[in-house]
């Protein structure tokens, strides 16, 4: 009997819940950036160790929770992943010390990983199918760009409503507070939706498997995809965390006020659906692992451009356009990076520990990326030599990663 694909509407849920696990954690943070730095009253490095305890409790989620995935289907998983994670949100809204902070974020990294990340994309990978893994991803990362950008203008409007016109510390402080309730409550309510409506198409039910053995761990490993894929989502990672500044470089760099800073945020926000989408889209029609090239060759040229220090106040239009380059190739690796495993021969019913085993290495980088860059525009705060230096971070990453998945597309691509 053939199998059902999961539903549409399926799809959107894994969507929305797939993003708004992250809101607080991450995108607040990248947008709000100088707010979040002011009112926690926390340097960049600070910020950025905070960032490195996510990473490291998030390590050793990715390796259990990987397996998890292959054993329990994901809708109860993901409920209560969302859950766990907006009672954070409660205890960020009462801008705790550092050593707090720093505590949360190792329960944000075992909430958000531990049971969420491998569920996620093992869904999408079956919703995908044989042939349209690209859509699945595309649809995915873009509509999860949608959802970020959609909480970030969300969370800009209740910042600015409740902000006074001659906004002081306490002023500011104020009105995030109101930030993170809002989101916090909308989270519980995703999970809410997840839980009652989320329904499991029939194909899933046949991949579960009632143990993972070291076996089968040892089956992944070998796979040369495995490897591949482990440093070019280590380097294509390395791109989006370093996204995080650029709301930081418009107002240090282009002189923009804290508001307009926070809108330069949301809009690269809303390049991500839009180039997610697109790429997903074209994707199954083109080769897809070589769209992955193209996407660390957008990330290359984006880095090499802020690095230069040729974007200064006066070069509003080359800033943006930068801004422009930068997005579409971080978010088209991000977009497609998991969509070349079908044509890279990881089993079907292995994706969870397969996902687990290259997240361990592929998202390194939130251990050290955030102290990475922090150190580097500490040694020049303010200054537009400190930001030069983290995209030329990015350019090299870039640049290695390119080669990565140019091997991946001689070795895989031209068969698929």
């Amino acid at each position: 009997m053939k199998a059902t694909k999961p539903s549409w509407f399926y799809l959107i849920l894994l969507i929305l819940s797939g993003e708004a696990i992250f809101i607080l954690p991450f995108v607040l943070p990248r947008v709000f950036r100088p707010t979040v730095l002011d009112v926690l009253e926390l340097d960049n490095v600070e910020l950025g160790l905070c960032f490195s305890v996510y990473g490291l409790v998030a390590m050793v989620s990715y390796v259990f929770g990987g397996p998890l995935a292959d054993k329990y289907q994901p809708r109860k998983l993901i409920a209560v992943a969302l859950w766990m994670t907006a009672l954070g949100g409660f205890l960020f809204a009462q801008y705790p010390a550092l050593w707090v902070l720093q505590v949360l974020y190792g329960w944000w990294g075992f909430t958000t990983i531990f049971l969420f990340w491998a569920p996620m994309i093992k869904a999408t990978r079956i919703w995908g199918g044989a042939n349209s893994q690209g859509r699945a991803f595309g649809f995915l990362d873009g509509g999860r760009g949608l959802t970020g950008a959609l909480f970030s203008l969300l969370g800009v409007l209740v910042f600015s409503f409740f902000l006074t016109t001659s906004p002081d510390l306490p002023d500011r402080k104020a009105a995030f507070t109101y930030v993170l309730y809002t989101v916090s409550i909308i989270i519980i309510l995703v999970g809410l939706l997840v839980w009652f409506f989320m329904k499991t198409g029939d194909e899933e039910k046949e991949m579960i498997l009632e143990r993972i053995s070291w076996k089968d761990i040892k089956q992944v490993l070998k796979l040369p995809s495995v490897w591949l894929l482990m440093v070019i989502i280590l380097c294509g990672y390395v791109g989006y965390k370093i996204t995080d500044i650029i709301s930081q470089y418009a107002e240090e760099v282009m002189l923009y006020n804290q508001v307009e800073a926070a809108k330069v945020g949301t809009l690269l926000q809303f390049l991500r659906p839009a180039t997610g989408i697109l790429f997903g889209l074209i994707a199954d029609r083109l080769k897809i692992t070589w769209l992955l090239v193209v996407g660390f060759f957008f990330a290359l040229i984006g880095g090499l451009l802020f690095a230069s220090g040729i974007i200064a106040p006066s070069t509003t239009t080359l800033f943006f356009i930068s801004v422009l380059v930068i997005a579409v190739g971080v978010y088209a690796i991000r977009a497609l990076y998991f969509g070349v495993m079908q044509v890279g021969k990881i089993p079907l019913t292995l994706t969870g520990t397969a996902v687990g085993l290259i997240s361990l290495i592929g998202y390194t980088p939130d251990v050290f990326a955030g102290p990475a860059y922090g150190v580097l525009l500490d040694a020049h705060p303010g200054e537009e030599l400190g930001h030069q230096h983290v995209f030329w971070m990015l350019s090299a990453f870039a640049f290695v990663g390119g080669v990565a998945a140019f091997i991946y597309h001689q070795k895989y691509g031209k068969s698929s």
